[in-house]
C-alpha cells in the first residue's frame, strides 16, 4: 500500500511539474545563468602566462588559495576573469550582519523593513566593490612576484597597466556575478549566490571521481577501499541532510481574547530553533584562519621568510593534531558567535510579547529570554559537534589513511544544503500552482451557478 501511495504521489508532482510553465521558465533561465558562469571561469586573465602559473598553483594548493579555488570551481587555478568569484559579495555580507547586531544606526536601519533592507543591501554592494578591488589589488602584486621553477614570471609584462587592468577585469567579474547571482533569485529557483558557489564545487566532481578511478586501475587503490568511500560518502550526506533539517520547536501559545460578541486567538503555533542556525560559516572562517599561516610561508618562501613562520606552518599543516585541535575549537568559537548574530533571543521575547504570545509555563519578557537563550546554547553544543565532526572526517580519511577525499566538510555541507533549499523552493513552486489551478475551478464552478 505504502509503494502505490507513493507512486501515486509521484506521477502527481511529475504531472503538476509538466503543466507549470512558470516552473520550467525558471528552472531553465537557471540553468542559463549557471552555463554561463561556467564559461566565464575558463576566460583567461590578459598578461598571464598560464603553464607558468599551474605549476605555481600546484605548489600553493595546499593553503588558502586551495580552498577558495574549490568554491570558484578551478577559476582561482586558470585565473580567470571570476577568479575572485562570488567571495568579496559573502564576506560583506557577514561583515554588514555583524555591523547590525554592534552599531546602533545599522541595527535601526535593520529594523525599519524593507526601505531598511534595501539600504544594507546597497552598503553590502559598496562593500562588495572594496573588497574585491583590494583583494584584486593583492592578487596582482602576488602574480607580480611569483616564479615558476625555471625562473619565469607568472606575469608576461608587470607593471601598473597589468595592475590597473587586473583590478579592473577581476572586479567586474564578482560584480557582474553579484548581479547574475540577483537575477537567478528573481527570476529563477533557488538563491542565485548559494547556487553560483554550488555549482562551482559540482563542476570538479567528474574529475575527482575519475581520477579516483584511475587510482582503482593502477592499483594504487584497492576496489574495496573505493566501494568503502563512496558508501562513506553516501552515509555522510544522508546524515547531513538528518542534521540540517533537525530542530527544536518551542510551543507558542496565543491567548483568546473577546471583540465583540465572536472569540478570537487561542491557537498554538511552534517557533523553530535549528540544530544548525549558523550554517556553513564557521568551517569557512575556522579554514581560513587556520590556513593563512601556510598560504604566507608558501609566498615567502622564495625570499627567505622568517623561521617561527616555518615552524607555525610545520605544526598547522593538515593532519597535524595541533591543526586539527585548533580545527574543531574555531568551529565551536565561530557557532556559538555566528548563532549569537542570527539570532536575538531578547528581541524574539520581546516581539513574542508585543503579540501576546507567550510559551506555556515561562513568564514572558525576560525570563522568556533566558529560556530561549537556554534552549540555544544546548542545541548549538549538538550543531557545533556535528559540524566538526563532518569537517574533521575528510581531514582523517586523508592523513591517517591514505584515502583520497577531494570535497571537504565545508564543500559537503553547502553542496547538500544548497540542494535541499533549492528543492524545497520548487515544490513550493509546484503547491502554489496547484492551488491557482483549484482557485480556478472553484470560479469557473462558481460562475456556473
Amino acid at each position: 500500500m505504502a509503494s502505490a501511495a507513493e507512486r501515486m504521489a509521484a506521477s502527481l508532482n511529475l504531472g503538476a511539474f509538466a503543466k507549470a510553465t512558470e516552473l520550467k521558465k525558471r528552472i531553465w533561465f537557471t540553468l542559463g545563468a549557471l552555463i554561463i558562469y561556467r564559461l566565464g571561469t575558463y576566460i583567461p586573465l590578459p598578461g598571464i602566462d598560464p603553464t607558468v602559473l599551474s605549476d605555481i598553483f600546484k605548489q600553493q594548493s595546499g593553503g588558502i588559495l586551495g580552498l577558495f579555488n574549490v568554491f570558484a570551481g578551478g577559476a582561482l587555478e586558470r585565473m580567470t576573469i571570476f577568479a575572485l568569484n562570488i567571495m568579496p559579495y559573502i564576506s560583506a555580507s557577514i561583515i554588514m550582519q555583524l555591523l547590525t547586531t554592534v552599531v546602533p544606526s545599522f541595527e535601526a536601519m535593520k529594523k525599519e523593513g524593507e526601505a531598511g533592507r534595501k539600504r544594507i543591501n546597497q552598503f553590502t554592494r559598496y562593500g562588495t566593490v572594496l573588497l574585491a578591488v583590494v583583494q584584486a589589488y593583492g592578487i596582482a602584486i602576488g602574480l607580480e612576484g611569483m616564479t615558476g621553477g625555471r625562473g619565469v614570471g607568472a606575469v608576461i609584462e608587470p607593471g601598473l597597466f597589468f595592475r590597473i587592468v587586473t583590478v579592473v577585469t577581476l572586479t567586474g567579474g564578482t560584480m557582474f556575478l553579484m548581479w547574475l547571482g540577483e537575477q537567478i533569485t528573481q527570476r529563477g529557483v533557488g538563491n542565485g549566490i548559494s547556487l553560483i558557489i554550488f555549482a562551482g564545487i559540482i563542476a570538479e566532481l567528474p574529475r575527482a571521481l575519475a581520477a579516483t578511478l584511475e587510482l582503482g586501475r593502477t592499483g594504487a587503490l584497492s576496489m574495496a577501499v573505493i566501494v568503502v568511500v563512496l558508501v562513506g560518502a553516501v552515509a555522510v550526506i544522508y546524515g547531513i541532510v538528518f542534521m540540517e533539517r533537525a530542530q527544536r520547536r518551542i510551543l507558542i501559545q496565543y491567548p483568546k481574547r473577546q471583540v465583540g460578541a465572536r472569540m478570537f486567538g487561542g491557537e498554538s503555533s511552534h517557533l523553530p530553533m535549528k540544530l544548525n542556525s549558523a550554517g556553513v560559516i564557521p568551517p569557512i572562517f575556522a579554514s581560513s584562519l587556520l590556513l593563512m599561516p601556510m598560504t604566507i610561508a608558501q609566498f615567502t618562501a622564495g625570499s627567505g621568510g622568517p623561521e617561527w613562520l616555518t615552524t607555525v606552518t610545520a605544526l598547522l599543516g593538515h593532519g597535524q593534531p595541533l591543526y586539527m585541535l585548533m580545527y574543531v575549537a574555531l568551529i565551536v568559537f565561530f557557532c556559538f558567535f555566528y548563532t549569537a548574530v542570527v539570532f536575538n533571543p531578547v528581541e524574539t521575547a520581546d516581539n513574542l510579547k508585543k503579540h501576546g504570545g507567550f510559551v506555556p509555563g515561562i513568564r514572558p519578557g525576560q525570563r522568556t529570554a533566558e529560556y530561549f537563550d537556554y534552549v540555544l546554547t544546548r542545541i548549538t553544543v549538538a550543531g557545533a559537534i556535528y559540524i566538526a565532526a563532518v569537517c574533521l572526517l575528510p581531514e582523517i580519511l586523508i592523513s591517517r589513511f591514505s584515502v583520497p577525499f577531494y570535497f571537504g566538510g565545508t564543500s559537503l555541507l553547502i553542496v547538500v544544503s544548497v540542494t535541499m533549499d533549492t528543492v524545497a523552493q520548487v515544490q513550493s513552486h509546484l503547491l502554489a500552482h496547484q492551488y491557482e489551478g483549484l482557485i480556478k475551478k472553484a470560479k469557473l464552478r462558481g460562475a456556473r451557478k
